[in-house]
């Protein structure tokens, strides 16, 4: 089945072809311009450890690490490795495992049906044996131990230990060494077999490339599979923090920190209206031109290596945000003090006006750019959305809704401040 979703305001259009599998294929269009873009993805990151598929009696849980353990291995081929292949294209290549996917691509300005069929290829052909998977794990070990030292991974990865209890998002996703030592080759088949079922998966492409051609490459490259539900287990994270802070010195030039509001997350995911509002209090909050930035930026207080995210998943939420300062607590004090007040007083309706305009203007430029529209289409088809639904909703979106959302989130009370400390100004 195809179907052409266009935006008018925005003059795109989007081609979606579902095929027989189930998975879907997004494409679009744009002749003027010379690259061209692919992604082929599935809904499986370092989260999902404990699962079972609509045929098995019983959940299965696999070490840590395994999600991202599979996506190095499943670059190598008996003939040889996919890099060595996609050379001979001149395609740009890549791969990446975050909490809830895993997405292989390639990026080219030439060639680009030979890249695609070498993209189907070998996603789709697993060569695992126990000879390949155990010289991985020192490599992969040796790479979770560069992390290890790393001051900006380990000042998130000891927020999420202090917001989450049970979730594993907490936990690297490389996993540990002592993890990843008990990965096995049948270990990676059975995980390969249930989240790259062609179901669960998805295929986006942007740039100089004709939909039509694209379909049609994927109805000959795709393999036959019989579907799968995949039945993910509740972690029944508690609303409620672990600890208020975490601190460690690592030899840094400025002390890192990180601040996390947890938030409850009882839908598997928050919805499009959660996500955009939540986005909008952020940059009412802490954007570059509010006057909370404004006097931590002129007091010293933080540097241009400020930002904030909405960290959401499966199961989990918080508000994140980082930077760099001498003097983290304060710059936490300031945070915590800007919210109770705007929450007293009521955010500012200006405020809102422009915060939108500014999301509006970042949401539009996504498409003078192909990565950047790949990966606009990856997020929609890994929620199941429409692909333009997240822009319907922020033109859409009112001053009264966000005002709801705000007394939803930042609860200064279940929030928690890390930090790494240069080894000199070690607390």
């Amino acid at each position: 089945m195809k179907t052409i979703v266009e935006n008018r305001d925005l003059n795109e259009q989007c081609a979606v072809y579902t095929h027989k599998s189930g998975l879907k294929v997004y494409v679009q269009e744009k002749p003027l311009y010379s690259s061209a873009y692919a992604i082929f993805g599935t809904r499986y990151g370092s989260i999902d450890t404990t699962f079972k598929t609509d045929k098995d009696a019983d959940f299965i849980t696999v070490p840590a690490g395994i999600a991202h353990y599979l996506e190095h291995k499943l670059f190598e081929s008996e003939d040889g490795d996919a890099f060595t292949r996609y050379a001979k294209t001149g395609a740009m290549a890549n791969a990446f495992t975050s909490f809830d996917r895993t997405c292989y691509l390639f990026s080219c300005s030439s060639h680009f049906e030979e890249s695609f069929r070498i993209l189907l290829d070998f996603v789709q052909h697993p060569f695992f044996t126990e000879e390949t998977v155990q010289k991985e794990q020192g490599i992969i070990g040796q790479e979770i131990n560069m992390y290890d030292d790393s001051a900006p991974w380990r000042v998130l990865f000891n927020l999420l230990g202090a917001l989450y209890h049970k979730h594993p998002v907490k936990i690297d996703i490389a996993g540990t060494v002592e993890s990843i030592a008990k990965i096995n080759a049948p270990l990676l088949y059975d995980c390969y077999n249930t989240f790259y079922n062609l179901n669960n998966m998805f295929i986006c492409v942007a740039g100089n490339v004709q939909a039509e051609r694209v379909f049609a490459l994927t109805d000959e490259l795709l393999k036959d599979c019989e579907p799968v539900e995949i039945i993910r287990a509740d972690v029944n994270e508690p609303y409620e923090i672990v600890k208020n802070r975490v601190e460690i010195s690592l030899p840094v030039a400025v002390p890192l920190f990180a601040i996390g509001y947890k938030e409850a997350c009882e839908r598997p995911q928050k919805t499009v209206l959660q996500r955009v509002c939540t986005e909008l209090v952020m940059k009412m909050l802490l954007g570059n031109d509010t006057p909370l930035y404004k006097d931590l930026f002129g007091s010293g207080l933080i540097n241009e290596n400020f930002g904030a995210e909405y960290f959401i998943g499966h199961g989990y939420a918080s508000i994140i945000i980082e930077g760099e300062s001498n003097q983290p607590e304060r710059v936490y004090e300031a945070i915590n003090r800007e919210i109770e007040r705007q929450r007293s007083q009521g955010l500012d309706k200006t405020a809102f006006e422009r915060a939108k305009k500014s999301m509006y203007g970042g949401y539009v430029s996504n498409y003078n750019n192909v990565e950047d529209t790949v990966m606009s289409m990856v997020n929609a088809a890994f929620l199941q959305e429409g692909v333009f639904d997240q822009y319907n909703c922020i033109k859409q979106v009112t001053y009264e809704q966000v005002c709801a959302r705000f007394d939803e989130i930042f609860d200064v009370n279940n929030s928690a401040l890390s930090v790494v400390w240069g080894k000199q100004e070690a607390r």
